[in-house]
């Protein structure tokens, strides 16, 4: 049988752009989880930065940079690598001493927050705060070193072979069917009950619930290889994290903006 060259390019491309518009999904609903609970000056400050909804349109856009070269000092800013059976205590110190293990997330979120109050108008700095903030609540960016926060973890999900990292960077969401804006809403609803506790959690409190989830998910037996069995075992963990990272954005957000 011949096959169309252009055919396959395309269906090539086409898939590429799929898998990435995943990964995408879960900034925007974190983005837009935060832009429903700005305070009214913190959003219209954005709105003037970024344009109206440019919180959610700007969500992706470090990872869109991953290209350009001049921007290479920022690739290691997406993920901090946590040792096993860390306690608060230890995430704390970490967490206070930033670049204790070099510039990752944490010295990311430390000083781009620093920079944003400095400069207000720092449409840069405000677009990596708005991405990194969701990086930090996709447990494998807080992943093992040694298999480079699951992306070495071989996986297959229901017959695609990936890694166990692209699984919780976006097969996990997309296994929902929704688009950013429904399980947007779909979260506050679902977290109404809970939006003033979580509200009140400090950055801290919401690393060790990442971190928690994290752990989960390495101890998980994988000699269990039903992804609905996975899906149903993680979907209320995913859920959660997706939330906080939406709250805790806004909590950055808000104090910034006050």
């Amino acid at each position: 049988m011949k096959i169309n060259k252009h055919l396959l390019t395309l269906c090539s491309l086409a898939l590429t752009v799929s898998l990435y518009a995943y990964d995408a999904v879960g900034h925007r609903i974190v983005a837009d989880i935060a832009y429903h609970n700005l305070t009214d000056k913190a959003r219209n400050q954005l709105d003037k930065i970024l344009g109206k909804n440019g919180i959610v349109y700007a969500a992706t856009w470090p990872d869109d940079i991953r290209s350009d070269n001049k921007y290479a000092y920022s690739y290691q800013w997406h993920y901090q690598d946590l040792n096993d059976n860390m306690t608060s205590a230890g995430l704390k110190k970490l967490l206070d001493n930033p670049k204790a293990e070099g510039e990752h997330l944490f010295y990311a979120l430390d000083s781009l927050t620093t920079r944003l109050k400095n400069d207000k108008n720092d449409a840069e700095a405000l677009k990596f705060i708005i991405h990194i903030v969701g990086d930090l609540h996709q447990p494998l960016h807080l992943g093992r070193k040694n298999d480079k926060g699951g992306n070495t973890v071989d996986f297959n999900w229901f017959g695609r072979k990936t890694n166990l990292h692209a699984v919780w960077d976006g097969s996990l969401i997309e296994s929902q069917k929704m688009s950013y804006t429904e399980f947007s809403q779909y979260l506050q609803d679902k977290y109404e009950a809970r939006k003033a506790e979580i509200k009140k959690q400090t950055i801290l409190q919401s690393i060790e619930s990442v971190y928690t989830v994290r752990n989960m998910i390495y101890s998980y037996d994988m000699s269990d290889t039903s992804n609905y069995h996975y899906v149903y075992f993680f979907a209320d963990k995913r859920d959660e994290m997706l939330y906080r990272g939406g709250i805790q954005l806004a909590n950055v957000l808000n104090s910034i903006y006050k």
